[in-house]
């Protein structure tokens, strides 16, 4: 009886033993295959917008799912706290300054489609390297890295150059303009400006009166002031002009290199953006694919369609989130519907921190919130470069798990290439850090000892997270002018600037423990934290070794490429002053809305 019962004790041990060495031959083999991927990035979302970062009034139940069925990074930081850099930060794996896509002057991001800049044909981004390896690629949604650079449709910088099979989306941005009544661009962001040269005419005004009524003016100021009233008044009617076809001549939306809607309507448009992501995934379920869901929420103009327009408790920013995470959940739905889930790897952020400066024209407040965190869209305080980071991979990455060490948006490059089974390329510095061992568990800690903070062309802070340490230290060697009460920030200028009277410098740089002072609340001192001298000195040395890496490279935002040329314009007319059409309209793509969709928009 004895025997026979230790036999059975045995049979079980073995079995159970058996289970676990397939389970973890199965997990193993599914980690060595290529995974799918679709990446969801947000346009100006806080960190703070999300329920999973602590939010409790905006409803993103779908997003937060991505935390609690993988993982959630909380350190996870933006490479630059604009647009058009950031982007190209997370595509090539590189600081932007590497590539040219960061600017010396006040202008850091592309406003019109017909600018000759963009993203660096020689630069090699993911998406490439991945469809070398037989996947297939999609871009929908915003670009905003360039479009053409000597004629109007040579496309040198459109996303097919860059590995991606089919855009759906937009070439430029959502600007206020695109919308109606929404507001203007060029009058917010130039309030500063056009107060100058109002001061300056008038003074100058004054000046040549006064002049003359002491008899010390010996030129004909009269006829003077007329040429030049004449030549002024001409220049603002052709600016005038400019301005009021901007939303004709620069909010486009494109089906791979054809221009389908111009001016974009904003009606079910993430309905149809969805649309296009399912499509694409359906056609693709046999084989290995990249999906780059690259969503225009929450930039302004902010819009949602007419399901979710007052159903959030934020207003029409609220609104737009809850109908992006609706988009999520349909994308992820369709994955599970078509037995995806288990092979697609999942990764959610923003491409910088909620614009505070968002006000709109009759005073509502529509930037995102960023939670503790200070500052935020081009600032580097930690409210403009500490985006939401979150993944999702059943079977292979551990529900709830959570890193609090530093990330980069860099790191998806060498993760999807190394996981994709893709040759890392050995002529460039490539910045990222492959997350999956730490994601993991192989390492313990992030492999980013360093991370360089850039305002534009502009090194302005720097975070070391020491070796074998939890401490996070970050040291600015300038800060913007930013009124930090309430949502001001740097309102006179729209967005903060990196130079000359925008600045103050620090010296020494102000310095920060984040593990204890997230908010940056509270610089140290040589009293405050014995170790000041030291990690300034660490600092430093470590910036002059990242600075000698540098090679000089086109400045891709320099005025010259970022200027309106006419006869790069994009125009799906044979007149440019037109420039309209809508081959987009009555599809059934544009009267899908989420009332027909497989799950309605959320009521409670």
């Amino acid at each position: 009886m004895v025997a026979r019962w230790m036999r059975a004790s045995n049979m079980n041990i073995l079995a159970v033993f058996l289970v676990l060495h397939l389970a973890k031959t199965n997990l193993g083999h599914r980690a060595n295959l290529k995974p799918n991927y679709v990446l969801f990035m947000a346009d100006d979302l806080g960190i703070g917008d999300l329920g999973c970062y602590g939010n409790t009034t905006l409803r993103t139940p779908h997003i937060d799912s991505l935390a609690k069925d993988g993982a959630l990074l909380t350190q996870h930081i933006a490479a630059a706290s604009l647009c058009t850099p950031s982007r190209a930060a997370f595509l090539t794996g590189r600081y932007p300054v590497r590539s040219g896509m960061s600017s010396f002057h006040k202008l850091s991001i592309y406003i019109f489609a017909a600018g000759s800049g963009g993203l660096p044909t020689n630069e090699t981004t993911f998406v490439k390297l991945l469809k070398e390896q037989g996947y297939s690629t999609a871009l929908i949604g915003k670009w905003h890295l360039g479009l053409n650079c000597e004629t109007h449709d040579d496309h040198c910088h459109h996303p097919a150059h860059y590995g991606f099979d089919y855009f759906y989306g937009l070439p430029l941005s959502n600007l206020r303009n695109c919308h109606p009544n929404s507001g203007d661009i060029f009058i917010v962001g130039s309030r500063r400006t056009v107060r100058t040269m109002v001061q300056v005419m008038v003074l100058a005004l004054f000046t040549l009166l006064l002049l003359d009524y002491l008899g010390l003016l010996k030129i004909p100021w009269r006829a003077l002031a007329f040429v030049c009233s004449t030549a002024l008044f001409l220049l603002s009617v052709v600016v005038l002009l400019f301005i009021s076809q901007f939303r004709n001549l620069n909010c486009i939306l494109m089906e791979n290199e054809k221009i389908s809607q111009q001016p974009f309507s904003f009606d079910n448009l993430t309905q149809r953006m969805t649309s296009k992501a399912t499509s694409f995934i359906e056609r693709n379920s046999d084989r290995p694919f990249l999906l780059f869901m690259s969503y225009i929420q929450v930039h302004t103009a902010l819009f949602a369609s007419q399901e979710f327009l007052g159903k959030s408790k934020h207003g029409f920013y609220g609104d737009s989130v809850e109908e992006m995470d609706w988009s999520v959940g349909q994308i992820l739905a369709s994955l599970e519907r078509l037995n995806q889930s288990k092979q697609t790897l999942i990764y959610f952020t923003s491409d910088q921190g909620a614009h505070v400066e968002e006000i709109s024209d009759g005073g509502e407040v529509q930037g995102g919130w960023n939670g503790i965190y200070k500052g935020g869209k081009s600032t580097n305080w930690e409210g403009g470069i500490r985006v939401p980071g979150l993944l999702r991979w059943p079977g292979v990455l551990t529900p709830g798990k959570r890193v609090d060490g530093p990330t980069s948006n860099m790191d998806i490059f060498p993760m999807v290439v190394n996981l994709a089974q893709g040759t890392m390329p050995s002529d460039r510095t490539i910045d990222g850090r492959d997350l999956m061992p730490l994601l993991q568990g192989d390492i313990k800690q992030s492999e980013h000892e360093f991370l360089f903070h850039y305002c534009n062309r502009y090194l302005s802070a720097v975070r070391w997270h020491p070796r074998n340490s939890s401490l996070v230290w970050k040291a600015h060697f300038f800060t913007p002018n930013f009124n930090p009460e309430g949502s001001q920030g740097c309102f006179d200028t729209f967005v903060c600037f990196c130079h000359g009277s925008y600045i103050t410098h620090h010296s020494p740089p102000l310095l920060y423990n984040l593990l204890k002072d997230p908010s940056e609340a509270i610089p140290l001192t040589p009293i405050s934290e014995p170790r000041y001298h030291q990690i300034l000195k660490a600092i430093n040395a470590a910036t002059l070794r990242h600075q000698k890496s540098l090679t000089p490279v086109p400045d891709q935002l320099s005025l010259n490429n970022v200027v309106w040329k006419p006869w790069l314009q994009p125009c799906c007319s044979s007149s440019w002053q037109l420039c309209r059409c809508d081959k987009e309209k009555g599809s059934s793509a544009l009267q899908d809305g989420p009332g027909n969709s497989r799950d309605s928009p959320i009521d409670a």
